[in-house]
């Protein structure tokens, strides 16, 4: 159905780190976890979101006074609106002279998604590239999900989905078939100390990688985000590493911890918790290489590749 809607916050285009080639990458809203690093937090709610810049905004009132509705409020010198006033009528962003407020999220069709894709299929027959489709957490929005993987499959798309893992099995098993392959976080080796921090559960996350690895196991890349103070131990990522292996699964990706959406968060009115942590490099990841020379496994240390 490509009249179907689906709420997503963008469409990245000319994409190169999210799946082979050049890639478009659609970002879903909606996420069952609440990781305090997450680097989107407009994904997190399936829901439009305001953000008020305060290093543009210079207090002026324009946009208080452009909203119809007296939505907006001031807060602590940041810009908000009540939702239940608003009509996202866009006059108080097209009513500020500093370009400080901008709306983030957005419904649209699957043929609306279709048609930006479709700009750039030369860019993906010629570095053999495809689609991505990434959040959130894809699988929060499943109906509109297998309509799209069915419309991206019948263009013959190279299809590459991002996913946190947390959902039912039984969704997984629907779409197998359209998907080529999975980028798949595992954040943590520990149940307990992942569902504390992120509201994940380990045994569902592990069991979904097993349902795709039996089958498939070369359709997956399990990615690590590098958390410090979370998962940076030595034993956390070689009993990841060491999953993997046992489930034939050939390659793992380490990503080290960035803070670039710390201005989201700022702009959105919320707390980062990770505001002092410092963003860690490459060279960082290179005391883990002897775990995946022990295990066999390739391991992607941010720009460098172990066979």
């Amino acid at each position: 159905m490509i009249d179907q809607k689906v709420q997503i916050m963008e469409i990245e285009r000319f994409a190169i780190h999210d799946g082979p080639g050049i890639r478009s990458v659609v970002f879903f809203q909606g996420c069952p976890l609440h990781c305090p690093w997450c680097a989107n937090p407009e994904s997190q709610q399936i829901k439009t979101h305001l953000f008020h810049s305060e290093s543009k905004c210079t207090g002026c009132g324009h946009c208080l006074e452009h909203c119809p509705k007296q939505a907006l409020y001031a807060d602590d010198h940041h810009i908000k609106y009540h939702e239940n006033c608003c009509i996202h009528c866009n006059k108080c962003v097209f009513g500020c002279l500093q370009s400080a407020l901008s709306w983030v999220g957005k419904s649209c069709t699957i043929e609306e998604i279709l048609k930006e894709i479709e700009k750039d299929d030369a860019y993906y027959q010629e570095s053999q590239g495809g689609v991505t489709l990434s959040g959130g957490e894809v699988f929060t929005q499943f109906a509109a999900l297998k309509s799209l993987l069915k419309e991206l499959k019948k263009r013959n798309y190279h299809i590459c989905i991002e996913t946190c893992g947390e959902f039912e099995t039984r969704l997984l098993e629907e779409v197998l078939g359209n998907v080529d392959l999975f980028l798949f976080d595992m954040k943590h080796s520990r149940a307990d100390k992942l569902y504390q921090v992120t509201g994940g559960h380990l045994d569902l996350i592990k069991h979904n990688i097993q349902t795709i690895a039996q089958y498939h196991p070369d359709h997956i890349i399990i990615r690590v985000p590098v958390i410090p103070g979370f998962n940076d131990e030595y034993e956390v990522i070689e009993e990841i590493v060491e999953f993997a292996h046992q489930n034939k699964i050939s390659k793992v990706e380490l990503l080290p911890f960035h803070n670039l959406g710390k201005s989201k968060y700022d702009q959105m009115g919320i707390p980062y918790q990770y505001q002092s942590v410092p963003n860690m490099k490459a060279a960082d990841l290179e005391k883990y290489t002897d775990i995946f020379l022990k295990y066999h496994v390739e391991g992607i240390l941010g720009n460098k590749v172990l066979k």
